[in-house]
């Protein structure tokens, strides 16, 4: 394997990507882990930092979903200037010919019509290199490459990085089990910290499904990495891999893990989601940080003291019956059973926010696979809003 590169000892350029209307919590989230040189982009948050600060924002970043490191930058105009600039890379800096990679790509361009014809001459490129040089060529494999390249071409401008990540950062490792269609993990994570929830106040989820929001508001509670239940990253299989780094920023990460001031509830009406959470809770090894009950949220009560509700009710595709009716119940229980908290929850049935009954203090538009949701707030004041006025 060729000698480790001497660049990556220095501060270099990355890009996380994440969710829409994530952006200013991701670049949050690198400024208070330490990244340098932050600037919001559509859907990702370009910094800067040295190879272990890669490592360190792969196992911490809760709001990202993959972490590239662009190699390369230039114009490009047709297929053979592609294919050339893509030629006089270095590849034996990045892979050996035992290595399979696979080439991810995106194409905004009048010069080229089809992403696929993009990573297929990128493949060229890679694969007639190694020929030529040794006799022989590495293997493609899309689903688990030791290296996974992103070419990314607007208009006449082609960037070329290399996966950090791997698999998307929101798979943890720890959801076993999930119910019909379980919120990512990485959005879960970000809605939380969006909502402003202060790590000491009570967190409840009353539609808490596969318990999603309960495991990652435990990890944001303890302040435990966000991927450390993942066994593998994809800068693992780098030439340039430090284990020694690694491990010494994986252990000095764990130690910061703190107690968990307020108490992380769920519920849920179906016996079975309930099972399928405790399974996740449990391989999460969070289960001394978490109560979940078998019970209709309809039903329950705030518990003592301050409390956050943060949840992800059914809506559209996931549910059938009387939305408006489901609508009104959250509200009539909210105003009734938890007065004196926040409470935030997503949902793509705009309609059925009208059925509330109560004035959201916020929206913010987010997008949970191709579905525009809202991300809404309501206060319940202890008595009036006015009288909460008059005490301040």
């Amino acid at each position: 394997m060729p000698k480790k590169n001497k660049q990556d000892d220095s501060n270099f350029e990355m890009i996380a990507k994440t969710y829409h209307g994530l952006e200013d919590v991701l670049a949050k989230e690198l400024l208070q882990l330490g990244a340098q040189e932050i600037k919001t982009l559509r859907r990702a948050v370009k910094f800067k930092g040295d190879l272990g600060f890669m490592y360190k924002a792969n196992l911490s970043l809760r709001t990202a979903v993959r972490i590239i490191k662009p190699i390369k930058t230039f114009k490009v105009r047709n297929e053979d200037q592609l294919y050339a600039e893509l030629r006089d890379i270095d590849w034996e800096q990045y892979m050996t010919i035992d290595d399979k990679f696979a080439v991810d790509s995106f194409v905004n361009s009048p010069h080229f019509n089809h992403s696929l014809y993009v990573a297929l001459k990128t493949k060229d490129a890679i694969v007639d290199q190694f020929r030529d040089k040794c006799g022989m060529r590495p293997d493609v494999d899309l689903d688990q490459p030791n290296l996974r390249i992103n070419i990314h071409i607007t208009d006449e401008t082609c960037t070329l990085s290399i996966d950090s990540s791997g698999k998307s950062l929101h798979k943890r490792g720890y959801r076993l089990e999930t119910n019909e269609a379980p919120i990512s993990e990485a959005l879960a994570a970000g809605l939380i910290l969006l909502s402003g929830w202060d790590r000491k106040s009570n967190f409840v989820d009353g539609m808490c499904g596969s318990g999603t929001f309960l495991v990652e508001a435990a990890m944001i509670g303890a302040n435990i990495p966000a991927n450390i239940n993942r066994d593998h990253f994809a800068f693992q299989d780098w030439p340039d891999f430090d284990s020694g780094l690694w491990e010494l920023i994986r252990s000095s990460k764990l130690k910061r893990a703190e107690d968990c001031y307020g108490k992380i509830i769920g519920y849920d009406l179906n016996p079975e989601t309930v099972a399928s959470a405790k399974i996740n809770i449990e391989n999460s090894g969070l289960q001394d940080y978490i109560e979940i009950h078998c019970a209709d949220f309809f039903e329950t009560k705030k518990p003592e003291g301050p409390t956050h509700l943060v949840f992800n009710p059914p809506y559209g595709v996931r549910i059938q019956g009387d939305i408006p009716e489901m609508y009104k119940s959250i509200g009539d229980t909210l105003k009734k059973n938890y007065s004196g908290s926040e409470a935030w929850f997503l949902t793509s049935h705009l309609e059925g926010l009208n059925h509330v009954g109560l004035r959201a203090s916020r929206k913010i538009e987010i997008y949970q696979a191709k579905l525009e949701c809202r991300f809404v707030k309501y206060e319940m004041y202890l008595g009036t809003k006015k009288m909460k006025n008059k005490q301040n």
